[in-house]
């Protein structure tokens, strides 16, 4: 066998195989060299430094995305900028609802009466209501006369008020006179003069007229319910408690283990400041 014919290449051919030999060279060389570089580590203190200054950045845009409040009239608030402000949605339909009467609001105080809102939301919000002179004016005035209301010992017994003095009031009507003893009979007397505010259809200038003349002098005899204790079925009996509201307050004692504070009932959906204020003259923790 003639091994030598097999070695026997033209230039070309061997110029084709010294390219391919310094090609795979290359890359043999390339592979070798890149496959050595590994990432540089970073310290600590350039972990917490990249960190800082993402959280600058991010506390940067919130603070141009905060919504600016300018001053306004809370009569004409919209569903969104109810909820700009952070009302809830059943705080909106409230305020919405007592416009629908052609009713107005004239105060903080009336906003949250009507609203429900929390105190800290009020203090946040209150300070941008605007109303139109004639409002100013008009409380001005009414402080002015204050002076000029019955004390308190020559007011009567707002639980023994009957519907003949009820009807005598001005602005008040035969239907308002029994709106409001409906309500006392409802709840089993007046525990305070507010609670004619939780009166459906009442408008606020005769609760002003009400309180003008009478006040809660003997207050019915009601046992607080033990609100670690009591059924669903008896928390629903309470003013502004429904049967659901009620449910939620059974699983949060049970949940917690019992209920030390009643402003605990203020996590519990359905329940804001305002009713909270008269569910507690019904209810006790007992510890």
């Amino acid at each position: 066998m003639n091994l030598k014919s097999h070695f026997q290449l033209d230039n070309k051919k061997r110029s084709g195989i010294l390219l391919l030999i310094a090609i795979l060279i290359c890359c043999w060389w390339a592979y070798f060299s890149l496959g050595k570089i590994e990432q540089e580590s970073i310290s600590d203190s350039e972990v917490l430094l990249i960190q800082r200054q993402i959280d600058s950045l991010r506390s940067s845009k919130a603070a141009e995305e905060t919504i600016k409040i300018f001053p306004f009239n809370p009569n004409f608030m919209t569903d969104y900028k109810g909820y700009t402000l952070g009302l809830s949605p059943e705080e909106i339909d409230k305020l919405l609802a007592y416009r629908s009467q052609n009713l107005w609001i004239n105060s903080a105080s009336d906003f949250q009466t009507v609203t429900g809102v929390s105190d800290s939301l009020l203090a946040t919000i209150a300070p941008f209501f605007k109303f139109p002179d004639w409002v100013k004016n008009a409380q001005s005035k009414k402080s002015n006369t204050n002076s000029a209301y019955k004390s308190l010992a020559n007011k009567r017994d707002l639980n023994r008020v009957t519907f003949a003095d009820l009807s005598s009031l001005p602005n008040f009507t035969n239907e308002s006179a029994r709106l409001v003893l409906n309500y006392r009979k409802k709840i089993g007397g007046f525990l305070e003069d507010d609670q004619l505010y939780d009166i459906y259809n009442l408008k606020r200038a005769q609760v002003f007229e009400v309180k003008k003349e009478f006040t809660v002098k003997t207050k019915p005899n009601i046992d607080r319910l033990n609100v670690n204790e009591v059924n669903a079925s008896d928390l629903a009996t309470i003013p502004f408690v429904t049967f659901d509201i009620a449910r939620s307050i059974i699983n949060y004692r049970i949940l917690n283990e019992g209920i030390v504070n009643l402003d605990e009932l203020l996590k519990i959906e359905g329940i804001t400041a305002y009713k909270l204020d008269r569910i507690k003259l019904y209810l006790s923790t007992n510890q």
